[in-house]
């Protein structure tokens, strides 16, 4: 059964990054809400290693492709700190648009990368395991206690979406926010391990739609070159593009 949840959460991710890559050809730049299309990326391949492992089976192809999964994991997830930094300065938070918020988003992003490395990923021992019909390889390494990393990660999307929904009117990044805390801390009474994974989905909508949304919300770039039509009051584009008879005589009697 949780194999082909995973398979499901797989094409949905599938599906987030091209919405990803939609956004950023649309908009003709590259930003930092962009480094998302990273860690969805980085999930696509989690949950299609999830949900294929029954298929190959266990073996040395499956414990590298699973320790692949943690090492994208550790170094993928904290760009989202980066990302809700973005968010808010997108929505003209005014502190959030400053160089040292930029430069603490950056450093808090490459602090937990560094925290994941050395507490987890480069601990870890991989060991084979069955759950729900999935096999896949897990750490049996793993600290104890609550994952430090992601809490962090999702408390900064919360006070960004919090922001974001003060100031532009949008509420969805802190209701999957919101949806992901309690996904992760209220214990569900259903017979599958890819539970968590369904709320990591929700988040990572919430995260995209947020960028599209304000993508939305910014001004179009005026026009250049010959596309640019002189500013008017009341004229026409034909009116800006032909010269009246008015403005005809002058020339002609000089």
């Amino acid at each position: 059964m949780d194999s082909i949840l995973y398979l499901v959460f797989a094409l949905a991710y599938a599906v987030l990054f091209f919405w990803m890559i939609a956004l950023t050809l649309s908009r003709r730049r590259i930003i930092a809400s962009d480094l998302a299309a990273l860690v969805v990326a980085a999930l696509v391949y989690d949950n299609a290693v999830l949900a294929v492992g029954a298929l190959v089976g266990e073996g040395e192809g499956l414990r590298v492709a699973n320790g692949l999964r943690f090492w994208m994991h550790a170094f993928a997830t904290p760009l989202l700190v980066i990302v809700g930094w973005h968010a808010m300065s997108r929505a003209g938070i005014r502190w959030a648009a400053r160089g040292w918020a930029a430069a603490a988003a950056v450093a808090l992003s490459a602090v937990l990368i560094a925290w994941e490395l050395a507490t987890s990923t480069l601990r870890m021992e991989l060991v084979a395991e069955t759950e729900y019909g999935a096999v896949s390889y897990s750490d049996a390494a793993a600290p104890a206690g609550p994952p430090v990393m992601a809490l962090i990660v999702v408390a900064v999307l919360l006070l960004a979406g919090i922001l974001v929904w003060i100031r532009q009117k949008w509420p969805w990044l802190t209701v999957a926010a919101v949806v992901m805390v309690a996904g992760i801390s209220i214990p569900l009474p259903v017979q599958s391990g890819a539970v968590t994974n369904a709320f990591e989905l929700l988040l990572l909508i919430g995260v995209v739609a947020t960028i599209g949304f304000q993508d939305g919300a910014e001004p179009a770039p005026a026009p250049t070159g010959l596309g640019r039509l002189p500013r008017s009051a009341g004229g026409t584009a034909r009116d800006a593009g032909s010269p009246s008879r008015a403005d005809d005589a002058p020339r002609m009697r000089r």
